[in-house]
């Protein structure tokens, strides 16, 4: 049989050593030995057997055959739906069986919740569902099963619970009992015998994983895994529990807000770009019935600063709105603040406004803020950031009806971005009766129904066109 010895492992040079120590021998690097199980199987599986094919006695693996590409055989993976629409976009099509999907997310965000939903949603589908819980009691998980409504009915019955810490029993568990997909909440509490290192170190979540992965790959059991973020937003551990994985989901927003977005940010069996949207409520998360709109803040008077863009998330557009904010600096140097937007991105659109707009805003504090709690790193949104800086500035307000997209290049050109006619026709939509867009290359601009397009070559005109008409002088736009 295999036999399991712990080693520490440099990191940076690959060194094996007995024991740990603070700076490697080999390489002199610092803090870069992680206990590792090194697995050393018996010589005798090594040996092949003779006359086993052409390849015999060439060593491991010599009865597979190299095929060509065009020879090999697609398969279509074979998906469950979760019950939950939103999560079904975001995976694909649903959760692949065999496959080790990682979800992540700030504290107190709800992936707990959506987990639970999302396996009283399979228990219709995949059967059986193993939630392993290693942060909260069982107790806890019914506590929140009892706020969600799913102790009733078919979900009450089929999801199994159990508050364990062991990867190995869990693993245990799961081979018995033969679920159709495993829940683990989370990887940063689960921990593995032979290791010394307490739990969420980065052997045992490096171990953990690998672990759960041969239950997946070698069980067909789909195992959905959360994951811990760290204080900058990423997944905590090593790197190696994303490659790992088939798919890395990440829940996003602000605690204080309702509105979450799924995004996934690895997915081997579907696209990276769909996005799902989700509202918190009193039973858990629900599915925004039109996402187009959720971002969009209604009001009754529409104030200077404000100007609606179009992102888009893969193959769905959303509207949003883009706020700005221009005060008289008062003392030191001017503040550039901005939430959901880059302020790299803030400080290159406040100069090109001075630069090629006469837009002054040098000596002015400048904030700007997405409302909804979103946080984009869209291009085209350069553009209705600008006219709200803008609008701000002059203190006269755009018109609620018009929609701006385009991105602003250094010179002050607007540059078109992917997806215009897609998120025109949303805008057309949702009320929306006249856009301002960059000037296409290829000629005329896309023709949407009901929506006046004004295509424009810079920001100058662009600022003319959405603050009193194009026949206004650009450079009167500034301080009265």
């Amino acid at each position: 049989m295999a036999r399991q010895q712990s080693r520490y492992v440099c990191q940076a040079c690959g060194a094996a050593h007995l024991r740990w120590e603070g700076q490697c021998r080999t390489c002199g690097a610092w803090n870069t030995l992680v206990e590792t199980l090194v697995h050393e199987p018996d010589r005798r599986a090594r040996t092949p057997r003779a006359g086993v094919g052409p390849g015999a006695g060439a060593g491991p693996g010599a009865g597979a055959a190299p095929q060509s590409l065009a020879g090999l055989r697609e398969a279509e993976p074979v998906r469950t739906p979760t019950g939950i629409s939103e999560l079904d976009r975001v995976l694909g099509g649903g959760l692949v069986p065999g496959s080790v999907v990682l979800l992540g997310g700030e504290p107190g965000i709800g992936k707990s919740t959506l987990l639970l939903q999302a396996a009283a949603g399979l228990t219709g589908t995949a059967g059986e569902v193993l939630y392993a819980t290693g942060e909260e009691s069982a107790g806890q998980v019914r506590l929140r099963a009892g706020r969600l409504g799913l102790l009733e009915g078919t979900a009450g019955e089929r999801i199994r619970v159990v508050a364990e810490n062991d990867v190995g029993r869990i693993a245990a568990l799961a081979r018995e009992g033969r679920p159709g997909v495993l829940v683990v909440d989370s990887i940063q509490t689960v921990t593995v015998d032979e290791l010394e290192g307490p739990a969420g170190s980065v052997g045992q979540v490096r171990e953990s994983a690998l672990r759960l992965m041969e239950l997946a790959k070698g069980d067909g059991i789909a195992v959905i895994v959360v994951g811990h973020v760290t204080k900058d937003g990423t997944l905590a551990g090593p790197k190696t529990l994303e490659h790992l994985v088939d798919t890395v989901l990440s829940l996003e927003g602000e605690r204080t807000a309702t509105l979450r977005l799924l995004r996934a940010t690895k997915n081997r069996f579907g696209s990276t770009d769909e996005v799902g949207v989700f509202e918190m409520a009193e039973r858990g998360l629900a599915e925004v019935a039109d996402p187009g709109r959720a971002f969009l803040v209604g009001s009754d008077q529409h104030a200077p600063g404000s100007v609606v863009g179009a992102t888009l998330e893969g193959t769905r557009p959303l509207l949003v709105e883009v706020q700005g904010l221009v005060a008289p600096g008062l003392y030191g140097s001017p503040r550039r603040t901005a939430s959901g937007i880059d302020t790299n991105r803030l400080s290159l659109l406040i100069a090109v406004l001075g630069r090629r707009a006469g837009v002054g805003l040098g000596s002015h504090d400048v904030y700007a803020n997405l409302a909804g709690g979103l946080d984009l790193a869209d291009p085209g949104l350069d553009l209705p950031l600008a006219l709200a800086l803008a609008s701000s500035l002059r203190d006269r307000p755009i018109p609620a009806d018009l929609i701006a997209i385009g991105e602003v290049g250094l010179l002050g050109e607007l540059r078109p971005v992917p997806g215009l006619e897609r998120r025109l026709r949303e805008a057309a939509r949702l009320g929306f009766r006249t856009a301002v867009v960059p000037k296409s290359r290829r000629g005329d601009p896309p023709e949407v129904k009901g929506m006046t397009v004004l295509a424009v070559s810079n920001l100058r005109e662009a600022i003319g066109h959405a603050l009193g008409g194009s026949r206004e002088p650009a450079s009167e736009i500034g301080p009265e």
